[in-house]
């Protein structure tokens, strides 16, 4: 646990490596940033046919972290997050993710004695991490954006959206993540799936006990989704990007459609160090369909 900018507020962060690790350098430093409505565990370190995302890179000689934004995993919950979520507006926007990741990055750079490190940002991690970079790119040797979103123009509506809450309350669904995948393949792509689910409710000690159980996180994400993505305002500046870039998609994503990354990577500054992958018959939770996958991205 280290303290967040913030007074009061603590940031979990999960660190692994080899075991006779005693060198760091930049170049084989990586910190995971996670999306909007998973913590970090359960999205980068549940073990699939007993290996995890993490154990997979640190295998191959990385030191390794992630961290929990307020809000998420084991991570300071605001004391919003103990009343009603109507009783409050949405928590922990964009704004305040990234001086939560800032902070987790200053530990790992102090502790470690390097000057950068890699960053890899999943869906809304893509935002958080565009968006530190842009003003620290100094501080950023690599960077991988994997299902990353960009600006959507929503249905027409006859009425304003109902106010959000300061969080969400819901159990992870097989269809929501899966969004895009063809009806008969569904099943087939993220096996495990209920004994992940029942994981990450589990990271949540308060939704894990209701019933039914739900796992909450922030709001703040879906606020900024309303006031910029939304509104066709981008929330960060590809074109600040200076570091080499790796842009992710999955074919079959229906949370961040391959148009969006598309449209990242041409943002970009030119030249030869940005890249752009599409990995096949994957969702937007590709690292959950299988072990290739997860060696692949």
């Amino acid at each position: 646990m280290i303290d967040a900018v913030d007074p009061g507020t603590k940031l979990y962060i999960r660190n692994k490596r080899p075991e006779d690790m005693t060198q760091f350098a930049a170049q084989k430093t990586l910190l995971f940033v996670h999306g909007a409505t998973l913590p970090g565990e359960v999205t980068f370190d549940f073990p699939l046919e007993g290996l995890s995302w993490m154990d997979h890179i640190a295998h191959r000689g990385w030191d390794v972290y992630l961290v929990d934004v307020r809000g998420y995993g084991r991570s300071t919950r605001p004391p919003e997050m103990d009343q009603p979520a109507a009783g409050n507006p949405p928590i922990a926007t964009t704004d305040v993710a990234v001086r939560d990741v800032s902070s987790a990055i200053d530990f790992i750079l102090q502790r470690r004695g390097v000057s950068k490190l890699s960053l890899l940002g999943w869906s809304w991690g893509a935002v958080i991490t565009g968006a530190y970079i842009g003003e620290h790119n100094d501080k950023v040797d690599n960077l991988v954006f994997f299902a990353p979103g960009w600006l959507r123009t929503p249905p027409p509506s006859q009425t304003a959206p109902p106010p959000l809450g300061a969080y969400v309350a819901a159990p992870p669904t097989r269809e929501r993540l899966q969004v895009g995948a063809p009806d008969d393949r569904k099943r087939d792509l993220m096996p495990g799936f209920e004994a992940w689910a029942a994981a990450a409710i589990a990271s949540d000690p308060v939704g894990s006990k209701q019933e039914p159980p739900v796992l909450r996180s922030p709001a703040g994400v879906f606020q900024d989704n309303r006031n910029f993505w939304q509104a066709g305002k981008p929330y960060y500046n590809p074109a600040q990007i200076k570091v080499p870039t790796l842009v992710i998609v999955a074919e079959w994503d229906g949370l961040a459609p391959p148009e969006g990354a598309q449209a990242i990577f041409r943002k970009l500054p030119s030249g030869p160090h940005k890249r752009l992958v599409m990995l096949g018959e994957g969702t937007h939770f590709l690292m959950r369909c299988n072990s290739s996958s997860i060696g692949r991205a």
